[in-house]
């Protein structure tokens, strides 16, 4: 009900810049009142954000997360690949260079920089969005939003408080998040999440992964290579269900 009007931009995306802007509805007169705004700020928002901006759109960007990029740039695929990548040398390192003729001595992990150098190549890229959104003027509204009417966003801040915003057109990117499993309590400490395992303050000795899915496999694979006893639990017939069956 709430979705923008596709066809709106589909037909902006053959025009120049120049003769976009003029066919923009901005009937608005508050500062908090725009042509677009989008909800979330993953892969899908920042670059619908950025795109309706670059068209002539006073655009906005609503998101409730500390920090842009959603949950692939912050908790997922960028964090996740960035272990990948360098538990990948510490492995080639300690089982791969004996058999290339390399002997390599005392060697160890530091797994505080470790998770450093994963942290640094998160703020990297996220800082980039953020640097994309000031160059193509995407206000960015930090905070949680509902539908308080067709045109208008009520937004709680992080602080508790409410504010709104006004728009012609709303694009909903908010994506998702994990589901429990019945009678688990998530603590993030000795029963985590994917976004735990991303955090965590030590290499365990031992680790269940429940779900040999990507995630599961991607971060089972960073911890066993750091030496952790790994065991993954899928209630499919295969690891990896969902890829190809030549893969799994």
């Amino acid at each position: 009900m709430f979705l923008t009007k596709s066809v709106n931009y589909l037909n902006l995306r053959t025009l120049s810049g120049n003769r976009i802007a003029p066919l923009l509805s901005r009937f608005y007169s508050s500062p908090t009142e725009y042509d677009t705004v989008v909800i979330g700020a993953g892969p899908g928002g920042y670059t619908a954000a950025i795109k309706s901006a670059q068209f002539g759109a006073k655009t906005a960007c609503v998101e409730m997360g500390n920090t842009l990029g959603g949950t692939c740039l912050n908790v997922g695929c960028i964090p996740s690949k960035s272990l990948l990548h360098n538990t990948h040398y510490y492995s080639e390192a300690k089982n791969g260079f004996k058999k290339r003729g390399i002997e390599v001595e005392g060697l160890s992990v530091n797994f505080k920089q470790l998770m450093k150098a994963k942290d640094d190549a998160v703020r990297k890229l996220t800082g980039g969005i953020e640097y994309l959104f000031k160059k193509n003027k995407v206000d960015w509204v930090k905070g949680k939003a509902s539908f308080a009417s067709p045109n208008e966003l009520s937004i709680t801040n992080a602080d508790g408080s409410q504010s709104s915003i006004k728009a012609k057109n709303f694009i909903i990117a908010t994506g998702s998040v994990s589901s429990d499993l019945p009678g688990i309590e998530v603590d993030e400490k000795q029963i985590v999440s994917s976004t735990g395992a991303l955090a965590l303050e030590k290499i365990p000795k031992s680790m269940v992964v429940i779900g040999a899915g990507v995630i599961g496999l991607e971060l089972g694979s960073v911890y066993s290579r750091l030496g952790s006893k790994v065991t993954a639990v899928e209630f499919l017939p295969e690891i990896g269900a969902g890829m190809d069956s030549e893969i799994s």
